[in-house]
């Protein structure tokens, strides 16, 4: 007679990544939120985002975030300036109308910040980022705040230039309801 050993642990597994699977919570990024840049010029936003965050703070392995921001909806205040962006020296949006971010793992650092590492994508170019943000939790809705930098040049936005930093300041708000 075979033992039944085998099978048991195989069935006990399933149940657990099942009822792992099940825990994790699906949200989706909600119109609310705010992508700004920030330098001594050019400072602006973007106005058109979409994304999705799997999320629970007791498995952060499982964890997902993944957003496409529309680079078209660039808005630095000054309407020629928001077209120049969005030539091919700049974001070419022609080629390249979205900028995208899907993480790669999480992290806590302490109480409620976090350390999210992602792919981020800009022209066509992908760089590993670290994106730390603190997340603050009400009545279904989840919402990540923080301030990373990007150097423009390694994405081949612009080029280098006395007017325009490399390293650009980016401040978001992210809200995402459970869907």
């Amino acid at each position: 007679m075979k033992s039944k050993k085998p099978f048991i642990a195989f069935a006990a597994f399933v149940v657990l990544t099942a009822f792992t699977l099940v825990l994790l919570d699906h949200y989706v990024v909600t119109k609310d939120f705010s992508i700004e840049f920030k330098s001594k010029d050019p400072s602006g936003s973007f106005k058109i985002m979409e994304g999705q965050i799997d999320f629970d703070e007791n498995d952060l392995k499982s964890a997902n975030f993944d957003f496409k921001i529309d680079i078209r909806s660039i808005n630095t205040g000054n309407g020629m300036m928001s077209k120049k962006a969005q030539t091919a020296e700049w974001f070419d949006t022609a080629k390249y109308p979205f900028a995208k971010f899907k993480s790669t793992k999480v992290e806590k650092k302490d109480g409620a910040t976090y350390n999210i590492y992602g792919n981020l994508t800009i022209k066509g170019i992908t760089k590993l980022v670290t994106v730390p943000a603190t997340l603050t939790k009400s009545s279904g809705k989840i919402t990540f705040k923080g301030t990373f930098y990007v150097n423009r040049i390694d994405f081949k936005v612009g080029k280098k230039s006395q007017s325009v930093p490399d390293q650009m300041k980016v401040n978001f708000v992210i809200p995402a309801v459970k869907n």
